[in-house]
């Protein structure tokens, strides 16, 4: 019986070629119409903007067919992984918005089945032990344009190789001593089934087994294997994963053939993985990006990870919208990061309530202004959405405005504050400046103006003034001063350490060179009252300058400290 979809599900997800697939396996009645996927990290890492977009594909799939997707911990290397890395990946897709229920698995899980297998293939003939060098291996293993040799231990007996492999297993051999190898063809055109590596001595503690293992399958032998043992039915793969596909299908097919598995077997099928430009995605880079501290650790909010977009103010709903809109596609193309940015500005326009922030301020002084009064304006927290209110904003003599919003000598067009013109002070009163303080270098120190008592907006008065200036302001007395950190682009080329147009054909360019000396710009800013109690991840729209969060990190309660997320329009457009 063919498991329903829903139509709410069928509605918001696009056709694609995977989709296509997918139906095409339903109408031949393939698995009863199940359609399980999943998603399967190797805990070695923190997950970035790619792995985002996998996610959505894997777990949007499966609710888009009703079925569901594993979350399954590769966990396959214990030489490179880590509990951290296991809490932070299960963090990070819980945060998108995604759960997998009951099903949540680790390779580790299955060791024991693994091994029962890797047995049988020795059985049957077709994996023996191999005893050469990784060096030989590489030798023998001929080019993409010459076939390989047979390993010197390629005819080991059945006998030979099971007393080898259990040896193996119980520790008598160092690292690199020998290695298990599936027996296939050394003369395929395809490298990938020319006896490739299946098990490996590894004398390391596993963070979930312990020391009760010394021998660990390779994770192209452990990835089909778990597939299957967990009725997957659409393994989604990378396209780097497409010359894996015949070993995959060789191996869930020998193994089916021993009874392990019941047919038809799990589909693997790749699309493009996520090239995004003025981001790295490739692990080592990220790495040194890290440990050589070009950033302040894996959720710099400048890094391409999902912890740190989380602390920049990126959205769960930003990163589907932007899942959704590039598709997915057989063929690797650029994405350019504007696409993400514009997702997350969509998303922040709905949901950000609005406040005020001066972040480089200039003083106003209003001088007809009673000294001590305060009086109560009144700005709406959300233009779209009257239902969320208004909220007060004190206003007093002295305020904090824009440096940018003051010009002694006007240029040609500036409709904002300079001696003689009028503005408006946005949910205040209309001013007319007077002229200005400065010190004894000639730097502006504040700005004189007279404010229109009968100007202030929301009264019949307001209309009487016609003004094409429009100002934000905080009022000095009752401003929140904090720390506020702008942050950009972490590199300044779109494609970070490639050749440009006009470089010498024998220059080679690094990543770091391409690193944005203006990433981050570390500033104290005025903002109003209100914004004191922001909680941790609070978004918000600074009205004029773009959308920011308390950071999840730094803010205490009553001390909020903001992240810029994105400007309110895209910078980088040329």
């Amino acid at each position: 019986m063919t498991a329903p979809t829903s139509p709410a599900a069928e509605a918001a997800t696009p056709s694609n070629f995977i989709r296509s697939l997918i139906d095409e396996d339903r109408r031949l009645g393939k698995w009863d119409g199940r359609v399980e996927t999943r998603f399967p990290p190797e805990p070695n890492g923190y997950l970035h903007y790619g792995h985002a977009k996998s996610i959505c594909l894997n777990f949007g799939l499966a609710e888009a067919y009703g079925g569901a997707c594993h979350m399954r911990f590769d966990d396959t290397n214990p030489t490179k992984e880590e509990q951290e890395y296991v809490d932070a990946i299960i963090e990070a897709v819980q945060w998108l918005g995604f759960s997998w229920g009951e099903h949540l698995y680790f390779a580790s899980d299955y060791f024991d089945k693994m091994y029962a297998m890797a047995e049988h293939l020795i059985t049957v003939g077709k994996a023996y032990v191999d005893s050469l060098s990784a060096e030989e291996m590489r030798a023998y293993r001929g080019t993409l344009s010459s076939p390989g040799k047979d390993s010197p231990y390629r005819n080991r007996s059945v006998t030979e190789n099971l007393e080898l492999f259990q040896r193996m297993k119980a520790g008598e051999f160092p690292d690199g001593t020998h290695i298990l190898r599936a027996k296939i063809d050394m003369a395929s055109p395809n490298i990938n089934l020319r006896d490739p590596a299946i098990y490996r001595i590894r004398h390391a503690t596993h963070h979930r087994t312990g020391d009760r293992w010394c021998v660990y399958p390779m994770y192209t032998f452990a990835h089909p294997i778990e597939d299957a043992l967990e009725d997957v039915t659409h393994s989604i793969c990378t396209l780097e994963f497409e010359d894996q596909r015949p070993f995959y299908d060789w191996l869930l097919d020998s193994l089916a053939d021993g009874g392990f598995f019941p047919r038809p077997v799990p589909r693997q099928i790749e699309f493009a993985r996520l090239n995004l430009t003025y981001v790295v995605l490739s692990k080592r880079k990220l790495i040194q990006l890290v440990d050589e501290k070009h950033v302040a650790g894996w959720d710099d909010p400048r890094l391409p990870t999902l912890v740190g977009a989380r602390r920049r103010g990126f959205t769960p709903e930003g990163f589907r919208m932007f899942a959704e809109r590039i598709g997915v596609s057989k063929s690797d193309s650029w994405i350019d990061m504007s696409v993400l940015e514009d997702c997350m500005r969509e998303h922040l326009n709905e949901a950000a309530e609005r406040r005020v922030a001066v972040l480089d301020p200039l003083k106003l002084i209003i001088t007809n202004y009673p000294e001590g009064q305060t009086e109560r304006c009144h700005a709406p927290n959300h233009p779209l959405h009257p239902e969320l209110g208004k909220r007060e904003m004190p206003f007093s003599r002295e305020l904090w405005i824009e440096r940018e919003d003051f010009m002694e000598t006007p240029v040609k067009g500036y409709h904002r504050l300079y001696p003689g013109n009028m503005a408006r002070l946005r949910y205040g009163f209309v001013v007319k400046c007077t002229g200005c303080e400065k010190d004894a270098d000639g730097n502006v120190t504040a700005v004189l103006c007279e404010y229109m008592p009968d100007s202030k907006s929301g009264t019949p008065g307001a209309d009487n003034y016609k003004v094409k200036g429009n100002l934000h302001w905080v009022s000095v007395a009752h401003a929140y001063t904090t720390e506020v950190r702008l942050y950009d682009r972490l590199f300044a080329h779109a494609y970070p350490g490639a050749r440009r147009e006009g470089d010498a054909e024998d220059l080679e360019r690094n990543f770091l060179d391409d690193i944005n000396p203006n990433s981050l710009k570390v500033i104290t800013a005025q903002l109003e009252p209100a914004l004191r109690a922001a909680k941790p991840e609070a978004r918000f729209q600074f009205e004029r300058h773009g959308y920011f969060v308390a950071d999840r990190v730094d803010t205490q309660d009553g001390a909020p400290i903001f992240n810029r997320t994105v400007t309110l329009r895209d910078t980088w457009k040329k």
